[in-house]
């Protein structure tokens, strides 16, 4: 009876501290078989670790008995390899991942290792593994920490990134495991759809995702497709209208809504505007091409801000990600709004595109029959996993009680107020010696603090888009003595702060101190940002502390909870809020952003089913064309006289090529205009709504006839291109007749998603007609 009443005692604890976890207790119960084995695994020679590890390759699923083996394994690997002998938390981390949970396991927790060996582990069963990350530098570092590990347990490992060629990506894919950021790895997948011969092909089949950081790669990533996107020809941007644009001026000339997602001309704006063109009407049949031009240009001018948007770096516009604070590497807007941005900083316009495929992060996670993740915060997107990927979190206690002090909010009147309060709060812990991190919101605004604190002898490191490359090394000593850093939103995460520096020398002098202060500028659109940003501190039981300043201006107010309640009072002097109403308030705005995004991630996947579910039957067409002589069999029946002359000329091989490029390249160009026809029902099915007919279900009505019309299209171009085509000394010209594919390819990286609510998006095409009708 006692037993049983200790179990309930756990479970209902687990219950209230872990809402919607999953129950380890099963796994919990085999650590101490895993201690039992130690000694004897200690006794075995590297080769004998090794032979005994490929003993479980006869495993395709793993029993209780080989969780434990791989575990005892892993931690004697691991001990020889790395000089770190995995925690018993680890280990259970390990066996939440190998049986397909999202782990959650608090930041300094070792995850790293927790996810090798369950990587390892999955390998041993014959199965390919992708351990994706959030960036290319962790892939690497990860891939590269972790080898000796994978070595000792016979597991072949390497890593990609954007600088590797296409031989180069093909050898890391075909080891055992490979990491990569998800962005590269599911732009990976795109430029496999656009391979012309099989041993093009860069990615095998996969099969076993583990996911680190996983609710920011399954949720915030989760919101915007990945679009790849060709070439087509030199871009050119109206620079007349840049020019105008610039000089129009918020609240006369344009205004702009609340959430600083759409931006239109006023009658006075428009007057103006139409003045400097030449005293077109913009509203008018013979104007719409320039209306078009000064809407992108506004859009450029009054909704994207450099250094918080992008940067400005060797002459060209870098795009930043908004929810790293990174440089987007390789991304762009779509073309007119990339050109507008590329004229109002005054740099010549980059090559015009089309967009050639796209994927969303629940496709790409779809294609792997089995997915795991971890995490310091999965608990508070529980539901979103559960509903979106059919995950389950399960989550592992720390190996040492968390002791960081999390203060309550210090809330001001305005973010001048705000401001000069964390300058004081600055001076007043550096004095002491104790190291502090500044999280900041953006690029501009982390530069603004750096240059406020040096003018008061307050000098600090900053790490944002611009010095990304330095990231680890920056964030590594983020825990010196003495040591201030202001850093942009998670820069740095995945990267331990150590007290007392990266070699951690001081450690006990900063840890007397009280552990690294950590300062949030400002509450993020997100409680999971918050948490992450607090967990910098205190790491494996360290000391630590962390406090957030809020303002009631502060742009996450603004745009979701403006309308402040009355009778809120602040200190004349200070400015600071005492009233508990203010708290209520930035944490409603907190809800509110949090439940938009869920609305658009919720959107985005209600939308993208039937495109990928239309993508996925069309690839399987392309596989056909690929692997097959589908394409001779069908260009013979249906141009059989153009067949014979060319088959005098060509022998059997070149023949059946030039068949398979002619019809693989209008497939991928029908797809690709199938996917703008898409984005044009898109923009404009919000306006079914008001006629009281539901936008999705209509969608479907037009989106459904149009992909039944890809494949006889397909073969109807592609037998015109066959006859038209001209031989030469070398064979079949197939450029001659239009069959070009892009000479380069990149990405484009979309803020406002193409799936807003259908609320929201008819919101704005009836504002759209009502400022049409007015003008």
């Amino acid at each position: 009876m006692p037993a049983l009443i200790t179990r309930m005692g756990k479970r209902l604890r687990r219950l209230i501290e872990r809402p919607g976890s999953a129950e380890l207790t099963r796994y919990e119960a085999l650590l101490p078989e895993i201690g039992e084995l130690e000694a004897e695994l200690d006794g075995l020679s590297d080769t004998e670790l090794t032979e005994r590890a490929g003993k479980l390759r006869l495993e395709a699923e793993f029993a209780e008995a080989q969780l434990v083996e791989l575990c005892a394994l892993g931690r004697e690997a691991a001990r020889r390899a790395l000089d770190e002998r995995a925690f018993d938390v680890q280990l259970l981390g390990t066996m939440g991942l190998l049986t397909g949970h999202v782990v959650q396991m608090e930041t300094g927790e070792g995850k790293t290792l927790s996810g090798a060996l369950a990587a390892a582990g999955y390998a041993l069963q014959g199965r390919r593994v992708h351990v994706t990350t959030v960036n290319d530098y962790l892939a690497r570092r990860d891939a590269e920490w972790m080898k000796p590990v994978y070595d000792l347990l016979g597991v072949s490992v390497g890593w990609i990134e954007p600088s590797l060629t296409r031989d180069e990506r093909r050898e890391a894919y075909a080891n055992d495991v490979t990491y990569g950021a998800v962005s590269e790895i599911g732009f990976d997948v795109l430029r496999d759809r656009l391979i012309t011969r099989v041993e093009e092909l860069a990615q095998p089949e996969p099969e076993v995702a583990i996911i680190d950081e996983a609710d920011s790669v399954l949720v915030d990533e989760a919101r915007v497709p990945l679009v790849m996107a060709g070439s087509v020809d030199h871009a050119t941007a109206d620079v007349e209208v840049a020019n105008v644009v610039r000089r129009l001026r918020l609240g006369l000339h344009y205004e702009t809504d609340s959430d600083g997602r759409n931006a239109w001309l006023t009658t006075a704006g428009a007057s103006v505007v139409e003045k400097a063109l030449g005293g077109i009407d913009l509203y008018g049949d013979a104007g719409s091409e320039r209306l078009a031009a000064v809407n992108v240009a506004l859009h450029a001018h009054a909704l994207l801000t450099r250094d918080v948007d992008y940067i400005v770096r060797d002459g060209k516009v870098h795009l930043i990600n908004t929810s790293r604070g990174r440089i987007a590497e390789l991304q762009r807007w779509p073309d007119g709004l990339q050109a507008a941005v590329e004229a109002k900083e005054q740099l010549p316009a980059t090559d015009r595109g089309e967009i050639l495929d796209s994927i969303t992060v629940q496709a790409l996670m779809a294609r792997y029959p089995q997915v795991a993740g971890m995490t310091g915060t999965a608990v508070a997107v529980a539901e979103q996993l559960r509903e979106f990927y059919k995950l389950e979190v399960a989550v592992i206690p720390p190996n040492t009680p968390n002791v960081r002090e999390d203060h309550s909010d210090r809330i001001f009147a305005s973010p001048s107020h705000k401001l000069r309060a964390i300058e004081a709060e600055i001076r007043e812990v550096h004095e002491t010696g104790r190291p502090i991190l500044v999280g900041t919101q953006d690029v501009a605004e982390s530069e603004e603090l750096a240059e406020k604190l040096a003018k008061v002898d307050l000098p600090c490191v900053v790490l944002n888009a611009r010095n990304d490359a330095e990231e680890a090394a920056i964030i590594a000593e983020a825990g010196t003595y003495g040591a201030v850093t202001v850093s942009t939103q998670m820069a740095g995460r995945g990267t331990d702060i150590r007290l007392g520096g990266a070699d951690g020398k001081d450690r006990e002098r900063v840890a007397e101190l009280g552990g690294l202060h950590v300062i949030g500028t400002a509450r993020y659109p997100s409680s999971r940002l918050d948490g992450q940003l607090r967990g910098r501190s205190g790491r494996q039981g360290d000391p630590g502390s962390a406090v957030f300043f809020a303002s009631l201006n502060d742009e996450l107010v603004l745009s979701n909870a403006p309308d402040v309640p009355d009778g809120i009072h602040a200190d004349d002097d200070t400015g600071e809020i005492s009233d508990p109403a203010a708290q209520r308030q930035i944490n409603h705005a907190q809800r509110v952003a949090e439940g938009v995004h869920l609305e658009i991630h919720r959107n985005t996947w209600r939308y993208t089913r039937l495109i990928e579910h239309q993508r996925r039957e069309l690839l399987d067409h392309r596989d056909q064309l690929l692997r097959t002589d589908l394409a001779v069999t069908k260009l013979k029946e249906a141009a059989a006289k153009r067949f014979e002359e060319l088959a005098e000329s060509l022998d059997e091989d070149a023949l059946d090529h030039v068949c398979r490029e002619i019809m693989l390249f209008h497939l991928d160009q029908l797809w690709s205009d199938h996917l703008a026809y898409l984005t044009d029902v898109r923009e404009s099915i919000h306006l079914r709504a008001i006629a009281r007919e539901t936008p999705l279900d209509e969608f479907h009505r037009l989106a459904i006839p149009e992909f039944h019309k890809i494949i006889p299209a397909i073969e109807e171009r592609s037998v015109k291109t066959l006859e038209e085509a001209e031989i030469g000394e070398d064979g079949v010209d197939l450029s001659a007749s239009g069959v070009r594919r892009p000479s380069s390819t990149w990405t484009y990286l979309v803020h406002d998603s193409p799936f807003d609510s259908d609320f929201e998006q008819t919101l704005k095409q009836v504002r759209s007609l009502l400022k049409r009708g007015k003008d």
